[in-house]
């Protein structure tokens, strides 16, 4: 996935914060690291990243003046279209192999073991 994410400019914890966003709008800084399972310090670092180049926005939460809500831009989503079709075909290279059936079953594994992961 680096590999195809390369030509779009973007490292994988990068697009990974950008998908959360896309399905999660407004989300914190730390609901983004629980979900990306990345240290919350890490996070804080891609954010300011992405919000520097324009592809994230950060404001107040309106009654928890300490929590930042994130919201992906105009161009965030443009970009991540970009990411979502570099990757693709890496992860139709990756499934080519494997049945319906057994693609279920390594999806439903990837799930639960991030699930754990950030419990």
């Amino acid at each position: 996935m680096e590999k195809a994410l390369a030509e779009t400019g973007m490292t994988l914890p990068q697009f990974s914060v950008l998908t959360m966003l896309a399905a999660y709008p407004g989300a914190s800084g730390a609901t983004l690291a629980r979900l990306s399972l990345l240290t919350p310090q890490t996070m804080s670092v891609i954010i300011a990243n992405l919000e520097k180049a324009g592809f994230v926005s950060r404001h107040a939460h309106p009654t928890h003046g300490r929590i930042q809500e994130i919201e992906i831009t105009v161009e965030g989503k443009k970009l991540l279209a970009k990411c979502k079709t570099a990757v693709a075909s890496a992860e139709a290279a990756l499934l080519e192999n494997l049945t319906p059936a057994e693609e279920k079953v390594v999806r439903r594994w990837l799930v639960d073991i991030a699930m754990r992961s950030g419990s």
